[in-house]
């Protein structure tokens, strides 16, 4: 029996999440430029954590941060190109972690925003990545991240 393909949104609520509401720019930008087929999105941080790794933030709180960054970079992708199940890949992420100048564990925080990828969209889902330690984020958050993904097609959905 062959199994039905499950859609991305599927898998996301599957592991007990949701994509949450589209959060507002924060500053004079757009949350997405979509080039022909690629989609380059603005760093999006998280209204729920807040503070610096290796000072007040564990590393699991980071990891988790990390991946409520992602979910709130899924939504701006899924905004932008109408269904998830248009990514053709995830091509890079880059993940900005508020650490201490000693803390050295940036790469298992956005472990945090890798692996719900890689969970959501399998081999698609493997991707290209940086992980650098930040003095300080925007509105002290704990971890931005920001990615490049492709998709099917290259016109956006409003055009």
């Amino acid at each position: 029996m062959e199994k039905a393909l499950i859609t991305p949104e599927q898998r996301i609520k599957e592991l007990g999440l949701t994509l949450p509401s589209p959060r507002p720019a924060a500053g004079n930008y757009v949350s997405c430029v979509r080039s022909g087929n690629l989609v380059f999105t603005s760093g999006q941080g998280t209204n729920e954590y807040r503070g610096r790794l290796g000072e007040d933030v564990s590393l699991e709180t980071g990891y988790d941060a990390a991946r409520q960054c992602m979910l709130n970079l899924l939504t701006v992708v899924k905004q932008e190109i109408g269904e998830l199940s248009k990514v053709k890949r995830i091509v890079k992420v880059l993940g900005f972690v508020n650490s201490t100048p000693d803390f050295t564990d940036q790469p298992k925080v956005m472990n945090g925003a890798s692996d719900l990828l890689v969970q959501v969209f399998g081999e698609k889902g493997k991707h290209g990545r940086s992980a650098v330690g930040m003095a300080q984020l925007p509105l002290n958050n704990a971890v931005e991240v920001e990615m490049v993904v492709e998709v099917e097609g290259g016109e956006g959905v409003l055009g």
